[in-house]
């Protein structure tokens, strides 16, 4: 990567971040995964086996670790070219990939509304036209 990306570069990686850590942590294709991870993050006899695998339960806990990840990957320094660069740029992607998913669930959360109210209103037409036809 060039000794000093442009700062659009923060925004464009974050996204990658956001959206691993979202998936690993909400969706459906690791739920199983991620209830034994759920399981063990409460059971554990140790501190240390609690919150390893509570790390995979949190997005916000997981998106460090991708974005450890991303940075191995990349090269990507933020204001520094040195290991400073890399400090700064992991916390500063960590921040903005919240960012990303802290708006990805307000969306979500609406669309979810949205179609709740939608579904009520059908139910509500039908059991209406249920009452006037004989």
């Amino acid at each position: 990567m060039l000794s000093n990306p442009p700062i659009y570069w923060l925004f464009i990686l974050a996204i990658p971040v956001a959206c691993m850590a979202w998936t690993v942590t909400h969706e459906e294709v690791f739920r199983e995964p991620r209830e034994y991870c759920v399981k063990w993050s409460k059971e554990s006899s140790t501190l240390l086996k609690r919150k390893f695998f509570y790390l995979f339960t949190c997005e916000y806990c997981f998106s460090h670790y991708i974005t450890i990840f991303v940075l191995i990957l990349t090269d990507y320094k933020l204001y520094a070219t040195d290991w400073r660069g890399y400090i700064l740029a992991g916390f500063a992607l960590v921040w903005i990939a919240n960012i990303y998913m802290s708006l990805y669930n307000i969306i979500r959360i609406d669309l979810k509304k949205g179609k709740l109210i939608a579904r009520r209103e059908e139910q509500a037409i039908e059991d209406d036209n249920q009452i006037i036809e004989p």
